[in-house]
């Protein structure tokens, strides 16, 4: 049956399986979004808009005579999200990861066994034990740079906050990987790495010609990487101690799949995980409290600096952050087989886009979804209780490693900061750019003032 206007013709082909057709969106919403050049993130909200949390649509070429691919399905519904990737992960795949070409073999890209054999090794640095091993070098990253903030006040200098953050998470997963702070000298080369993340999105299509437009930037990364590489094989320890770098090192000697050029992509990907995704929510964070100010208030006024309640208030900032600006906004999976999902026939070999960033603007799910509210997460009942419905780090087996990291850091630097200063943006940037993450898109310059005392 067609409903407004067509919107559910020549759906997806019904495996033998059984299962309903997936609706589809009408062709010509899509050519209207391409001929107004407008974000993929627009053209999926207004599938989720009209068809509801599971649709499909067609993203491939429009060129004249070229032939129609298959349509991709779109999966913002909870339920869905979580089987997909939470109940049946080996249905629905990881092929690739968009920064492979940064990034390599490493855990974020890797697929199969290799992706099992390299998670195990690093999902013990990131739990229990293995996260009180960086607490003190949290805790010192997070020192510099509200010594740097201080400087700042006290002069009245521009600071660009998302640069400031950038520093502060660079700072902290350096240290964590070498067990060393970050220097300077390191510090300009490694830019390269959010100056490539940023790029990614834009490069040819062809592979060949994609490597050829990033070279120049994947062989400074790579000279950072032989670096460190080489520094802790001949000093087995910074000072701040042995760290991530020196594991991958040491299970080179057990394991031979562990070679120079596996454990430079596993130094990088954790590089690029361990720093864009918390120096974007952070800027995102300070964004948000510029337009709901009464928020930093509340935060502070949920108790004395140093206890639960404060903590709690300040966790609860990142996470209304993250609802609104998820690290992962979007995570392609292909079906590896036939299936149902939520009683939708889904066929092998197709594509699905889970997108974290419109399940969390569902107002279905979460009331005035895009006002910024952290009470969401202290409140009883304030966020919604399906398992799918609040994902910033994804979720299953291939969830973010560094979730308890990051939001250790996050709040670590907040608790000193937040009571200390406020921020006053001279500019903020006219909207976001959905690229891996999503950034701000554009500087964020800004003065710091004292506060009183909360």
């Amino acid at each position: 049956m067609a409903t407004e206007a067509g919107l559910d013709r020549d759906p997806l082909p019904q495996g033998p399986r059984p299962g309903r057709p997936v609706p589809e969106l009408d062709a010509v919403h899509v050519q209207r979004w391409r001929a107004e050049r407008g974000e993929l993130v627009d053209l999926l909200a207004l599938a989720r808009e009209r068809l509801g949390g599971i649709a499909a649509l067609h993203l491939g070429p429009a060129d004249a005579g070229a032939p129609p691919a298959p349509p991709a399905v779109l999966v913002t519904d909870p339920a869905a999200v979580r089987h997909v990737l939470a109940l049946h992960p080996d249905r629905y795949v990881k092929r690739s990861h968009r920064a492979r070409l940064l990034i390599g073999d490493g855990v974020l890209a890797a697929t199969g066994e290799a992706w099992k054999r390299q998670r195990r090794l690093l999902q013990s640095q990131f739990t229990g034990t293995g996260m009180r091993r960086y607490e003190q070098r949290i805790e010192r990253a997070a020192d510099t740079a509200a010594e740097r903030w201080a400087r700042y006040a006290a002069t009245g200098r521009t600071l660009d906050v998302g640069r400031e953050m950038r520093r502060f998470a660079l700072d902290t997963i350096w240290r964590s990987l070498t067990g060393h702070p970050l220097d300077a000298r390191t510090e300009h080369e490694l830019n390269t790495v959010e100056t490539l993340a940023a790029a990614l999105p834009t490069l040819p299509a062809d592979e060949a010609d994609a490597r050829d437009a990033v070279a120049a930037d994947v062989a400074r990364i790579d000279a950072v990487a032989r670096y460190a590489i080489d520094a802790a094989r001949t000093a087995p320890a910074g000072p701040d101690g042995p760290g991530l770098l020196h594991v991958l090192i040491d299970a080179s000697a057990a394991r031979p799949e562990y070679t120079d050029r596996l454990i430079r992509d596993e130094l990088v990907t954790l590089l690029f995980a361990g720093h864009e995704t918390t120096a974007t929510t952070l800027t995102w964070l300070y964004l948000l409290l510029d337009r709901y100010p009464g928020a930093r208030a509340q935060a502070l006024a949920a108790g004395a600096a140093g206890s639960a309640e404060r903590r709690q208030a300040v966790q609860a900032l990142v996470h209304e952050t993250l609802r609104l600006y998820p690290s992962a906004w979007i995570m392609p999976r292909h079906a590896a087989e036939d299936d149902v999902l939520a009683g939708h026939a889904i066929a092998a070999g197709t594509d699905l886009l889970v997108c974290p960033y419109l399940t969390h603007r569902d107002p279905q799910l979460w009331p005035d979804p895009e006002r910024f509210d952290p009470r969401r997460f202290t409140a009883p009942g304030g966020r919604p209780a399906a398992p799918g419905a609040y994902l910033p780090f994804g979720m299953g087996p291939r969830a973010c490693l560094g979730l308890q990291f990051a939001l250790r850091e996050s709040t670590v630097l907040l608790e000193r900061l937040l009571p200390a200063y406020t921020v006053a943006f001279r500019s903020t940037p006219a909207g976001a750019a959905y690229g891996i993450t999503v950034r701000p898109d554009g500087p964020t310059p800004a003065t710091l003032t004292v506060a009183p005392p909360p």
